[in-house]
């Protein structure tokens, strides 16, 4: 019983996680600034990885965690490479 619904706990939460990436998504299309559509890319590489992470949860493999962890690192240097270049305008000195 608990088991079934943890399960649907995890999957609601998967079905909202999409949700919001298309929300993203959206807002980054329609974004009227450069730093809009950073914003929305920040949220949209936060929303992969927490939905990598709950796949993970629901099926047990700890490839998606390191799927997750990957994304989590690589979108924290493109954001800081995105706003040193939004900031400068370059991004290597």
């Amino acid at each position: 019983m608990t088991y079934s619904i943890a399960i649907a706990a995890v999957i609601g939460a998967q079905f909202l996680l999409l949700l919001a990436m298309g929300m993203v998504v959206v807002r980054m299309a329609s974004g009227p600034r450069a730093q809009d559509r950073v914003l929305a890319l920040d949220a949209l590489y936060v929303n992969a990885m927490l939905l990598l992470l709950s796949i993970g949860i629901r099926t047990g493999s700890m490839h998606y965690v390191e799927a997750g962890l990957i994304i989590a690192l690589l979108g924290f240097a493109g954001s800081a490479a995105f706003a040193k270049f939004l900031l400068r305008g370059e991004v290597i000195e």
